[in-house]
């Protein structure tokens, strides 16, 4: 699973949220300062690039719906934690955090 940029992990938590959505959906859900409708289109087509999202199309509107679901990501984003920083050792996060 290739990582997430921090505007793109911020995108999927509001599409998770969400269940499925169009750009304006999420535009709608995203805090200030919101970016150009524009900028999150691209955003949500990176994501459906990388394998996250996938879309229903009606004429010209998509929705897009998540294809990993949250807690997918999560487990995968701290296996990659615990492997990076701290020696893929369960252990080692234990004292880190103790």
């Amino acid at each position: 699973m290739e990582a997430l940029a921090n505007t793109e992990e911020q995108v999927m938590r509001i599409i998770w949220k969400l269940e499925k959505a169009l750009v304006r959906d999420v535009l709608n859900n995203y805090p200030e300062p919101k970016p150009p409708y524009t900028t999150l289109a691209s955003i949500i087509k990176q994501l459906e690039n990388k394998g996250y999202l996938n879309h229903k199309t009606y004429g010209t509107t998509h929705e897009y719906f998540p294809l990993i679901s949250k807690k997918t990501y999560q487990h995968s984003s701290f296996n990659q934690l615990v492997k990076n920083y701290f020696e893929g050792s369960p252990k080692n996060v234990l004292s880190f955090m103790v």
